[in-house]
């Protein structure tokens, strides 16, 4: 992993989680957090004065659980639910996945072994993981379900298949935290790791930032972006 750049007071971080800060795993629930990690994102906040979220297709909820006992600014679901620096819980979406698609995947879903359906709060992911053999099964289905309602789209995620209402996006959030301070008039470095975060890339690029993919920018390792990290909180620090 090459040096990516001296970090700055004036950025504002955001990050993905699954897959940037932690290890994917078989299945969503086995992932382990490392026991360090919440202190090293708060004392990252404390450097950037706060300018530091979380942007993950997690719900809400997950992403705190994960990140216990810290609750920082995040958006949920790829941007669908945003939680902002003043606690407040915004739904940036006017549909969920309906009912009756929930049920329907889980129905169609059940003899598939290793296939695993994801509900959240607005979206559905359907993941694979397990049984890779099952893709095109996966992909046919949630494209059969989602034909005739321009409301929702598909969103091809690693070994899964997301259904989304259009509009929550993880760049559609970046803009929303830039509005707000303590985000308000800083550089945006976006971290993430998957096709997800392009959006939030070409966001973070658009408003003269950075986006730092982790297969690229840390060697395809977690680890070297929690490394990363540390060197951003130490060097802010010093004031170097």
């Amino acid at each position: 992993m090459e040096r990516i750049t001296v970090p700055q007071r004036h950025w504002a971080l955001f990050l993905d989680i699954d897959g940037t800060l932690i290890d994917i795993a078989p299945r969503p629930q086995d992932v382990v957090v490392p026991a360090d990690l919440p202190g090293l994102l708060q004392a990252v906040s404390d450097r950037l004065g706060g300018a530091l979220a979380l942007v993950s297709g997690r719900a809400l909820e997950i992403i705190d659980r994960l990140m216990a006992p810290l609750r920082l600014p995040a958006a949920a679901e790829h941007g669908a639910i945003v939680r902002l620096p003043d606690g407040s819980v915004q739904t940036c979406v006017a549909r969920s996945v309906p009912l009756s698609w929930r049920k329907r995947l889980r129905v169609e879903t059940k003899d598939w072994t290793g296939v695993l359906v994801g509900e959240k709060h607005a979206s559905v992911a359907v993941h694979y993981r397990l049984a890779p053999e099952h893709e095109e099964d996966v992909r046919a289905l949630v494209m059969r379900i989602t034909a005739d309602d321009p409301d929702f789209e598909v969103l091809p995620a690693r070994m899964a298949f997301e259904i989304r209402p259009r509009g929550a996006d993880k760049g559609t959030a970046i803009r929303r935290f830039l509005e707000t301070a303590p985000f308000r008039g800083r550089v945006p470095v976006f971290v993430g790791d998957d096709v997800t975060d392009e959006d939030g890339f070409a966001v973070a690029r658009d408003a003269g930032g950075l986006g730092l993919h982790v297969a690229r920018d840390f060697d395809g390792e977690t680890a070297n972006v929690r490394r990363w990290l540390k060197t951003v909180a130490t060097e802010l620090a010093s004031g170097t």
